[in-house]
């Protein structure tokens, strides 16, 4: 497993030899020493073949950390009406730039039964679906481990998809490993990966209130919105869905240039053109999971 050493990310190294591999320009004394460590760790956890299978959903350390370690390792992405297409893009360059065998699988999820009715438990029966998909694909390729990247901080908001991934034995490294969402920034920093201080996506099904019908069109509207948001320069986005009415959400620091740029106008008229009848901004700010309050969570 991934451990945490000192101030700093390691991967059982004595303190201090990555900052002096880095310092001295040893990338691959680096990489050689963290590869023994974590293929010794790896086979702590039993025999699972030569190859094995990781799979994420935009630019992910888990992928790097593959690469390195295993052999002929393989990113499985999934493509879906919930996964912005701008996701979708950067998974496929990720996986070009550091030449990852990459397989992208297309699943209608509007054919897994309950979930366009949007029920509270929608992410669990999306998430067993696409992981039973993926599982098979895997199965296909060879592979006999699956894993992927959900980290500690995911327990501690309503995530019934993570009881899907436990009754299908996907494995959870970063998690079991102890390791936060800020750590994973600070170790994509470290590893030199771009879009190490990327702000965090969601499928775009959780910008529905719970209960309201789910369908292709409304999650095109949503994506495009956030799209629009985020060619204007706003960084953490959601445009959450109640009806006819975009709440829309954004870190508060940006509050202010939203209206002294007169921008507010433009979104407005943008979003209407969307089809919203009401567009209104939380004044709460950004929230993870925050249709999750209506369910008491």
């Amino acid at each position: 497993d991934i451990q945490l050493m000192g101030s700093y990310i390691g991967f059982g190294y004595p303190e201090g030899t990555y900052e002096e591999a880095v310092l001295q320009s040893d990338r691959e004394a680096w990489e050689q020493g963290y590869q023994d460590d974590m293929e010794r760790r790896f086979a702590r956890r039993g025999e699972m073949g030569k190859e094995r299978l990781w799979q994420w959903f935009t630019e992910n350390p888990l992928a790097f950390v593959a690469s390195h370690l295993l052999y002929k390792p393989l990113a499985l992405t999934v493509s879906l009406h919930a996964v912005p297409e701008r996701e979708l893009a950067l998974a496929k360059a990720f996986c070009e730039r550091f030449g990852i065998r990459h397989r992208v699988e297309t699943v209608d999820e509007f054919s897994i039964e309950g979930f366009a009715a949007n029920p509270p438990n929608r992410c669990y029966l999306c998430k067993r679906a696409l992981f039973t998909r993926m599982r098979a694909a895997a199965d296909e390729e060879g592979i006999p481990f699956l894993a992927e990247g959900s980290n500690v901080d995911d327990q501690g908001d309503y995530r019934p998809g993570l009881r899907a991934l436990k009754e299908l034995g996907i494995a959870s490294p970063l998690k079991d490993a102890g390791f936060t969402k800020a750590e994973i920034r600070q170790m994509a920093d470290r590893l030199g990966l771009s879009g190490w201080n990327r702000p965090s996506s969601a499928c775009l099904a959780s910008r529905f209130a719970y209960g309201e019908p789910i369908t292709p069109e409304k999650m095109k509207r949503v994506e495009k919105a956030e799209d629009y948001l985020q060619d204007l320069g706003f960084t953490q986005k959601r445009v959450r869905v109640h009806g006819n009415l975009a709440r829309i959400e954004l870190l508060p620091e940006e509050f202010p240039r939203l209206f002294h740029e007169n921008l507010s106008e433009k979104v407005t008229r943008k979003l209407k053109e969307l089809g919203f009848t009401y567009v209104t901004l939380d004044l709460g700010g950004f929230q993870s999971g925050s249709m999750n309050k209506e369910l008491g969570t």
